[in-house]
Formats: C-alpha cells, sequence, structure tokens
C-alpha cells in the first residue's frame, strides 16, 4: 500500500504562536496559568498542556484575580477584554493575527456606519470572538441559501468578512450570492480566509487529483480547518475520514485500498501524523510513503512583549 502525505499538512504559524504563548507564560510565571476556551482544537496539545499546569476555562469568573490568563487562538469578544481588566488580570493574548486583522476590519467599517454579514459557523469561538468585537450591526450567515433572507435592499451600507478556517469553496458561495443581491456590498481588502486553510485544502485536492483511494485527516472533531478538509476531500469524490489519533483508525477502511492521502488540521502536531503512518505500516503494510510537492510555508508570528527570548533568558536568570 502506498501513503501520500499532503504538503502542506499540520501546524500554521498561529498554532504555533498560541502554544507557544502558554508554553513560555508556564515557564516564566509558573503554573497555573489559565487560558480561556481550547488554546486550539486538538485534544492532544490541550491534555499536554493541562499535565503541565495549564488550566482551561470557559468563563473568565473561574479565574483568581490577579491570575495569568491566555485568550486562545480563536479570539475572544471586547466583553471579556474588559472583563479581564476590571478584574487585574495578567493576559497575554493569543489570538492568531489573522483573526486580529478581521476584528480590526469589523470595527473600522462598523464605524463607518456600515452593516457587516459575517460568513462563517455558527456557535465556532472564532465567530463568537469576531462578532463580538462591536456592540450591533453584525449579522451571522452561513450558507448561501441564507442571503435572499436578509432584510436588507441594494442601497443599504454593507460590508461582509468570513470566519479564517471555513471552506474557501463554501465561502466563495456565499460570497457570489453576496455580491448579486448587493452588488455595492464593501470587501475586505484582502480575503480574510487564512493562508493555512487554503494552503491545506488546496493540498487536498492534489491528494484527490493524485488518485487515493481515501483521506485520513488528522484532527480533532472540534477543529473547524480540520473538517472542512474532510469535506474537501469528499467533495472531490473521495472517501475521507476525521482521526485525532491512531488509536481511532479502523482496519475495515482499508479493505480494496492500494493507495491513502493523509493530511493534518492546523491544529494536529506532525507527532499525530508520525503515529497515524506508524500505524499503517503495522497493521495493512503501508511501506511506500512519499510527500507530495506543494507550498512550502515559512510564516512566523511574533510573541507578546513579556514572553519573547529575553524575558525567558531575565526568568532563567532571576532562578
Amino acid at each position: 500500500m502506498q501513503v501520500l502525505l499532503a504538503q502542506p499538512r499540520g501546524f500554521c504559524a498561529g498554532v504555533t504562536r498560541a502554544i507557544a504563548i502558554v508554553e513560555r507564560a508556564l515557564h516564566i510565571y509558573g503554573a497555573p496559568i489559565y487560558v480561556r476556551h481550547e488554546i486550539v482544537h486538538n485534544r492532544t496539545v490541550v491534555e499536554n498542556l493541562r499535565a503541565r499546569g495549564a488550566v482551561f476555562v470557559d468563563d473568565l469568573a473561574d479565574v483568581p484575580v490577579g491570575a495569568t490568563v491566555v485568550f486562545s487562538a480563536h479570539g475572544v469578544p471586547l466583553s471579556v477584554v474588559r472583563e479581564a481588566e476590571e478584574r487585574g488580570l495578567r493576559v497575554f493574548d493569543a489570538t492568531c493575527p489573522l483573526v486580529t486583522k478581521v476584528h480590526k476590519e469589523v470595527g473600522r467599517m462598523r464605524a463607518e456606519g456600515k452593516t457587516i454579514l459575517m460568513i462563517g459557523h455558527a456557535g465556532h469561538p472564532e465567530v463568537e470572538g469576531t462578532m463580538g468585537q462591536v456592540k450591533d450591526g453584525i449579522v451571522l450567515i452561513e450558507r448561501s441559501e441564507d442571503v435572499a433572507r436578509l432584510p436588507y435592499g441594494p442601497e443599504d451600507p454593507l460590508a461582509y468578512v468570513t470566519q479564517t478556517t471555513i471552506s474557501a469553496d463554501d465561502s466563495e458561495e456565499v460570497i457570489r450570492a453576496l455580491k448579486t443581491r448587493f452588488p455595492d456590498i464593501h470587501e475586505p481588502k484582502r480575503q480574510d480566509i487564512c493562508y493555512a486553510t487554503q494552503n491545506r485544502q488546496e493540498a487536498v485536492k492534489h491528494l484527490a487529483q493524485a488518485g487515493v483511494d481515501l483521506v485520513l485527516v488528522i484532527g480533532s472533531a472540534t477543529s473547524s480547518n480540520s473538517n472542512r478538509l474532510r469535506e474537501v476531500a469528499e467533495r472531490q469524490g473521495t472517501r475521507a475520514y476525521l482521526v485525532d489519533t491512531a488509536e481511532h483508525v479502523d482496519p475495515t477502511w482499508f479493505e480494496g485500498v492500494e493507495r491513502v492521502g493523509v493530511t493534518a488540521g492546523a491544529s494536529a502536531p506532525e507527532s499525530l501524523v508520525q503515529g497515524v503512518l506508524e500505524w499503517l505500516k503495522t497493521h495493512v503494510g503501508a511501506d511506500d510513503v512519499r510527500t507530495l510537492p506543494g507550498v512550502e510555508e515559512n510564516v512566523a508570528f511574533p510573541l507578546p512583549k513579556g514572553l519573547r527570548e529575553c524575558d525567558l533568558a531575565d526568568a532563567d536568570a532571576a532562578r
């Protein structure tokens, strides 16, 4: 059996930065470090950080006054920022800079008097954080069918933004519907879907085009971008499964399969990919592993003040 690995796959720059923020906060300030929401949507990452002293909470009321708290990579509403300030919490914001860009767009466009239409998935923390950047004037739409039900006319000042981790194909469909009904709708200067999401979705399409019989997407069920990778493969006519770890791979999936595609969501560590490859080698005889050519990512985001190399060195010297 042959295995084709997608390129790129796994951690993006925003996830790498978010995890590093929690790790360095633990190193400098010591446990416990409180994290509002899961730092990223991956069970293995969360459990590893929990074992080292990270405490994950959904409500800042569960964080002691004066403690250190990290906001997750998905971003938070402004109300959470204000609550943290009022309670005297030391805050490190791990919001992905590409999500922060969308937050700034929302604030600017709302200040210009525009009603904002957000394309995304209800209940996702990134959507909640983005919509929470303004008091009002922002509406969520999930599908192109939602556009016909919007209570606005062509003359209304409208703008749109998108969740950074949704399917590029889905967003394009909704955007086409918006532009058809509202030709003058204001759009972002740059597309909101992040580079890593797009690159990973394109890499999955390349797997399907390479003739794989099925695709394994390594990622947690709560991960939006991982779920979108599975959907992209299925839209290409390729059977696909989302698995958290090698333990969740089912041997019955491989009956009659000669070529397997493997990728990982932006919040899944490479160690999980290697674990799945070892499972495939051991259980179904996958002894030919090749990486497809693809985009080489070299994006890196700086850490916040207080957690950089100099701060780490100072903390070590103080000990």
